[in-house]
């Protein structure tokens, strides 16, 4: 796993350094520059040595006709299939890393070898005869990739902040993505923060030339539900099948490799496997909270890791945390390159650097069970919708209106009907969208300086449900699910805390096979009655403890509405100033005081959108204040 960054234009010299500058923390372990003979294509590798650990797997690298050259950022899970395939149609070998099978076979195949590939991966490919340049995200969107069109050419990088050195970059902020910032806590679908700088959509190609003429394609989508007459022991026995051929398939290294261990299903369940195929234990982390005394948000998983850790026999590291952890905020904003507001990433970065520590560099994680097999409370409420439907407009609508202005005072459960409720108005389509939203897109809408319509803010979700064929609402909601909150929010901040300890995350249950799988589930294989993945929880029932099948689900919880109130209250204050909202210009200062005040005082319960107006601007301070004259001097060396 690594990092990526290059151009195709006319830029200065010294570019490339200060793009690889910037994202060092990707590939502590090697480095490497590619520039064609003029110096208007430039290739810039950050190594993070995984499988084959020699100098044979240097990027970037060439292909055996010395025709392409490629700069990858991934992990091959079929790597082996694949150069037993190659030698016997010729190719040879110099070393045993995926990217040189990678590399071997596009220069066969091109890009009908795309579909072909089961892994995670984002990277870049010259062809120095035809004079191209294609750019390639994987199919779930597991690694990142931005691109930017400036007047020097296009520029890409695996992270944002490896493209603030390019000279030209528009930094205009994109309003539409802040206000998905402010609903969501992420943006949907291709924009930034930046309106110049977009993501490569995932299972998508992009092909420029030196004109500057574009192409692009698509060589996965999501499968679409495909529901076949299962019974319920080929169910289960299916679903075990493709998770230990996943597992497996991601236990791939010349490392060793440890796990995230929650106490939950998925963590569990993962474990559980690798545990089977691996005759050394696997080492296991997870958080232990302290010192932040009772509070609704949390869930007590750490005596469920310690029991699995146990009943696995796997060592268990636990890293401490209390509300000290509010500090390292502002330093989060910066790892992950967007204002995502979900304190969960502080959570997965102290584990990554904690696995760091011990020399582990590939955690395998559980994330994507729920979005899969389902597992959060918007399907349960899905399930419920036709019976939603059949309620009058003219009563759905005041209940929704008065259910969002919901106190903060309320009770977890209360909090929870209120948020239910507040999703009921409008048709089909605009319930299933309000399930995702944080704060009501109009509501984010005007807490702009310059509002958006909603209708933008909503767009991407509402084009996606717009091209499915199903109207199940259910499998609606995880296509949502799947598309966005997963590509755009999940994996983006799993990526980001990893790789900014040098540690590579991978993600089983979002194998290629184990998603189309999944798609061919009747209803009752992912969520029958209260039980959600009930597929998955059978799968692995033979290895868990039954405490841990009937536990309810956890996520990375954290006292945000305590912290707010507590010890993040000076940032909260600093940042939203009347001085600091007006000097940004992009939000309403009455509208974020009220909001600040409404919520502290308890009157409504505004945390999540209050820290989405936070994280916004210490992103605009690291993005668009201070960068400015260091990378100014960076890319004036070697002029």
């Amino acid at each position: 796993m690594c990092g990526i960054a290059g151009f195709l234009g006319d830029f200065p010299a010294g570019l490339p350094a200060a793009m690889g500058l910037a994202i060092d923390h990707r590939g502590p372990d090697d480095s490497g520059v590619f520039t064609d003979a003029d110096g208007r294509l430039a290739l810039v590798h950050r190594r993070l040595a995984i499988v084959d650990l020699s100098s044979t797997g240097h990027q970037p690298m060439a292909d055996s006709t010395g025709r392409f050259v490629i700069c990858y950022n991934g992990e091959l899970y079929n790597a082996p299939v694949l150069r037993s395939e190659l030698t016997r149609r010729g190719a040879v070998f110099r070393g045993t890393s995926d990217t040189e099978v990678l590399l071997e076979l596009l220069a066969r195949d091109t890009v009908d070898a795309l579909k072909r590939l089961n892994g995670i991966f984002a990277f870049a490919l010259w062809d120095r005869r035809d004079q191209t340049l294609t750019l390639v995200r994987d199919g779930v969107g597991v690694k990142p990739l931005y691109i930017s069109r400036t007047p020097g050419g296009l520029a890409f990088a695996s992270e944002i902040k490896a493209l603030l050195p390019v000279p030209g970059l528009d930094r205009t902020i994109d309003q539409a993505a802040a206000g998905a910032y402010l609903t969501y806590l992420y943006s949907p679908g291709e924009r930034t923060m930046f309106a110049a700088v977009r993501k490569l959509a995932p299972g998508t190609w992009l092909t420029i030339d030196r004109s500057g003429k574009e192409s692009r394609g698509s060589f996965y989508r999501l499968p679409s539900p495909d529901p076949r007459p299962l019974c319920d022991g080929d169910i289960v026995a299916g679903t075990r099948r493709h998770l230990e051929t996943a597992v497996e398939r991601q236990m791939l290294a010349d490392v060793e490799v440890g796990a995230f261990l929650s106490g939950g299903v998925d963590s569990g369940g993962i474990v559980a496997i690798a545990r089977k195929l691996s005759p050394r234990p696997m080492p296991c982390f997870t958080a232990r909270y302290e010192g932040l005394g009772h509070d609704d948000e949390i869930v007590a998983d750490l005596p469920f890791a310690r029991m699995l850790a146990k009943h696995f026999g796997v060592p268990l590291h636990e890293v401490s945390i209390d509300d000290r952890i509010v500090d390292d905020f502002p330093q989060l904003i910066a790892d992950l390159d967007e204002p995502q507001a979900d304190p969960a990433a502080l959570l997965s970065s102290h584990i990554s650097a904690l696995a760091a520590s011990f020399g582990i560099k590939v955690l395998l994680s559980g994330a994507g069970g729920d979005d899969i097999f389902t597992g959060y409370r918007r399907h349960l409420a899905a399930r419920l919708d036709p019976l939603v439907g059949l309620v009058p407009q003219v009563i759905r609508d005041p209940l929704a209106r008065a259910a969002a202005r919901r106190g903060g005072s309320l009770s977890p459960q209360a909090r929870r009907i209120a948020k239910l409720l507040s999703t009921i108005g409008g048709g089909g389509d605009a319930r299933t969208i309000a399930r995702f939203e944080w704060l009501s897109a109009p509501s984010a809408a005007q807490l702009l300086a310059r509002p958006v319509a909603a209708e933008l803010i909503r767009g991407p979700m509402q084009a996606a449900l717009d091209a499915l064929e199903t109207h199940d609402a259910v499998e609606r909601t995880l296509a949502l699910d799947q598309r966005f909150f997963l590509a755009d929010h999940n994996l983006n901040y799993t990526d980001k805390t990893g790789m900014a300890h040098g540690v590579e995350i991978r993600v089983p249950l979002l194998d290629p096979d184990l998603i189309a799988w999944a798609a061919t589930l009747p209803a009752r294989g992912k969520l029958r009655g209260r039980t959600s993945k009930w597929a998955l929880r059978k799968a692995i029932a033979p290895d868990l403890p039954p405490e841990i099948l009937t536990r309810p689900k956890a996520g990375f919880g954290v006292p945000l509405r305590g912290w707010l109130r507590g010890r993040m209250r000076p940032m909260l204050e600093e940042l939203t100033t009347p001085q600091v909202i007006e000097g940004r210009g992009l939000f309403d200062r009455d509208a974020v005081a009220k909001l600040r005040d409404d919520t502290l005082s308890g009157r409504i319960d505004g945390s999540y959108s209050l820290l989405a107006v936070m994280a916004i601007e210490l992103w605009a301070r690291r993005f668009i204040d201070a960068p400015v004259a260091d990378t100014t001097r960076l890319t004036q060396q070697g002029r």
